[in-house]
């Protein structure tokens, strides 16, 4: 399973959606994910929006297996129902 976080720096959301993954990571061998640093790569909240199919208002936008779950809220809620995130991740 790959996850892609894009995401901006200095983000507290995005640094947090990044911890989340790197946790999930080291306790799964079936999850990895990259961090999209949307400015170093040029990419727009709009041209997000293309592939999302709606307004982008916050960042980060993640995907699990190219499906766009959210933000690093919805992010956290979908790894503790779906991919066995319990601990606080600090």
């Amino acid at each position: 399973m790959l996850t892609v976080i894009f995401g901006r720096p200095g983000c507290p959301f995005c640094v947090r959606a990044e911890q989340i993954a790197a946790k999930l990571a080291s306790d799964r061998d079936d999850f990895e994910y990259r961090y999209v640093d949307m400015m170093k790569e040029g990419i727009s909240k709009a041209d997000l929006e293309k592939t999302i199919g709606k307004p982008v208002m916050t960042v980060p936008q993640i995907f699990v297996d190219e499906t766009h779950i959210g933000g690093c809220t919805e992010f956290e809620a979908y790894a503790k129902a779906n991919l066995g995130l319990y601990a606080n991740v600090s």
